[in-house]
């Protein structure tokens, strides 16, 4: 395969039609930059168990989300983190090997690598050896098990393994898979306006030093690895809750990148039924990223495209506050007490999102 190859290429004939826009299809490249301009998550991810939410994502549904979907913008304008992406990814390298994402990662990687704790499905040592994952407030929640958007986060490992991956991509290559690493590492354009974006590995540039990085957050888990490759340094840090620890490793790698400070205490007023349901509604912090707002039981709640469903809790008649993660939300009203909208306070961001 060739990264400016065609995804389209690779996938069966008459079974699924890659979306494209403006005479342009999206390539291998474009989805390991996440510049393919496809959404976060397919708008038909509908989990019947929220608790494990990919489980039951099919092949069939992704194949029918694409050929379905139309794009809101052109390939390679911006970049938008896309789980679909990746999934789909995994699942055209998979298809041109002839095997499942599993063994496609077994044979070039784990094996070569000497990463023999490190697989999707698990062997009955590893089950042993499993931490249950928890959610930040200390509750026990079930693991995910990812069917067919393996590539974008079916792998279970431990920190000796990973060790060994990370100590592959520093160095001088000793071998033709530790040479393709390098070419990962390489910039291929703006993530954000803090960062780039090799392949799929997240580049942060804080003077002269350079922080290589990815994350990963399932059910009750957060996974940080990274690496200088100037200083040969490297950092792998795994957390058996949902809390996110990549601060921690950033500043592991580099000290100048600093740990945030912990989020303020906030405390939890009670607020009318009626007014708790007036917030009830759809709002869309992006084209294919909405927040559902539900009421039950006197209580409000909060899910994501794509995410578990989480309550929400006053701080005052308009601003309410994960427990679960450092966010909050302030609702807006108009004039006359409608409300319009809401704006998300997360990572330093306040994002606006319009109710529908």
């Amino acid at each position: 395969v060739a990264l400016n190859d065609p995804v389209a290429k690779y996938l069966p004939e008459g079974e699924v039609t890659m979306p494209t826009r403006g005479g342009k299809e999206i390539s291998l490249l474009d989805l390991s930059t996440h510049r393919s301009a496809l959404p976060r998550m397919p708008d038909n991810f509908s989990p019947s168990d929220v608790t494990n939410p990919y489980v039951d994502y099919s092949i069939e549904q992704m194949y029918d989300f694409l050929s379905n979907h139309e794009l809101r913008r052109d390939i390679g304008a911006a970049a938008e983190y896309s789980n679909i992406g990746v999934g789909l990814l995994g699942h055209v390298l998979a298809r041109v090997n002839g095997s499942s994402y599993e063994e496609l990662v077994r044979e070039r990687i784990l094996d070569p690598l000497g990463m023999s704790n490190t697989a999707i499905a698990l062997s009955d040592n590893m089950r042993h050896w499993l931490v249950k994952g928890h959610d930040p407030r200390g509750n026990v929640v079930s693991n995910w098990d990812i069917a067919t958007l393996e590539g974008a986060g079916a792998l279970r490992s431990d920190v000796q393994d990973m060790l060994k991956f990370i100590a592959a991509n520093t160095g001088s290559p000793e071998s033709p898979l530790e040479e393709a690493m390098r070419v990962s590492h390489q910039t291929r354009g703006s993530l954000d306006g803090n960062a780039d974006i090799g392949l799929n590995w997240i580049i942060l540039t804080k003077g002269d030093d350079k922080t290589i990085w990815h994350n990963g957050n399932t059910g009750g888990y957060h996974a940080f690895a990274g690496f200088d490759p100037n200083r040969g340094v490297g950092v792998v840090v795994l957390n058996n809750s949902s809390q996110d620890i990549d601060d921690i490793g950033l500043h592991l790698i580099n000290s100048a990148l600093l740990i945030r400070e912990l989020p303020a205490e906030r405390t939890e007023i009670e607020v009318s039924v009626e007014i708790l349901e007036t917030y009830v509604g759809n709002y869309q912090l992006a084209p294919d990223f909405i927040l559902t707002i539900t009421a039950k039981d006197g209580t409000i709640w909060g899910q994501a495209t794509g995410q578990s469903i989480f309550q929400i809790y006053p701080e005052s008649e308009t601003e309410f506050f994960y427990k679960v993660v450092d966010a909050q939300i302030t609702f807006e009203k108009d004039d006359s007490g409608n409300v319009t909208g809401l704006v998300l306070h997360q990572g330093g961001a306040d994002t606006p999102a319009p109710k529908q």
